[in-house]
């Protein structure tokens, strides 16, 4: 079974934009980075990408995810580590 879902992009059917107001922004991103992050997508975009873009997106997810989660919660919904071992931290 999988461990991850990207079911809200399938069934929004509201209005994406940015700027109207905080749930429309949230909805948005929501959509947005499930779209994203879909298989084909990645593989089309990923190797058009020069190093430094690479490395750039890839800190600034980890930056917010070290800024917003805590550490239970990045095992738990980023990692999908129900089980981790003790003394694991967040990415730096």
């Amino acid at each position: 079974m999988s461990k991850h879902r990207h079911t809200f992009v399938e069934h929004y059917g509201e209005l994406v934009a940015f700027g109207m107001s905080r749930e429309v922004d949230e909805n948005s991103l929501r959509v947005y980075l499930q779209k994203f992050s879909d298989d084909d997508f990645t593989e089309l975009l990923i190797p058009r990408l020069t190093d430094g873009e690479i490395t750039e997106l890839f800190e600034l997810m980890n930056e917010l995810m070290h800024r917003h989660l805590r550490e239970e919660e990045y095992h738990l919904y980023f990692l999908k580590d129900e089980h981790r071992e003790p003394g694991s931290s967040c990415p730096t």
